[in-house]
């Protein structure tokens, strides 16, 4: 996993994971629940959240917002929103004997309509 997550950039390597940044994702939950157990959608749309957040910031650490996990829950265990608009903010790590260095913080993101949305890097407030 270590190889996975340095980058060559000319002759040095450099991790990957120092950059602080703040990404916008719709992710397609509907394809991820897919043939899944109406029982089991909702548990599994948060594990898959947090899963694309893993992959797409590349920190093992993890945080999903009260308000989106609210989100993924509205309408039921069953019925699971089709997509779903995220933020993911990759941030240091305030505590001195944390795994790692740095941590995604996951919440939602509101939207009308999903028509013609990209991923958008969010400038730092």
């Amino acid at each position: 996993m270590a190889s996975a997550q340095k980058k060559k950039t000319g002759g040095k390597t450099r991790s990957a994971l120092q950059d602080v940044v703040t990404r916008e994702y719709t992710i397609h939950l509907h394809k991820r629940v897919h043939g899944r157990s109406f029982k089991k959608r909702a548990p599994w749309a948060v594990k898959s959240v947090l899963e694309f957040a893993r992959k797409a910031m590349g920190t093992s650490d993890v945080r999903i917002d009260p308000k989106l996990n609210q989100a993924l829950w509205a309408q039921g265990i069953k019925t699971v929103p089709h997509r779903l608009r995220v933020k993911l903010e990759r941030k240091r790590s305030d505590d001195e004997n944390a795994k790692e260095k740095l941590f995604t913080y996951a919440s939602h993101v509101p939207v009308t309509s999903f028509k013609g949305l990209q991923t958008v890097v969010v400038d730092a407030e």
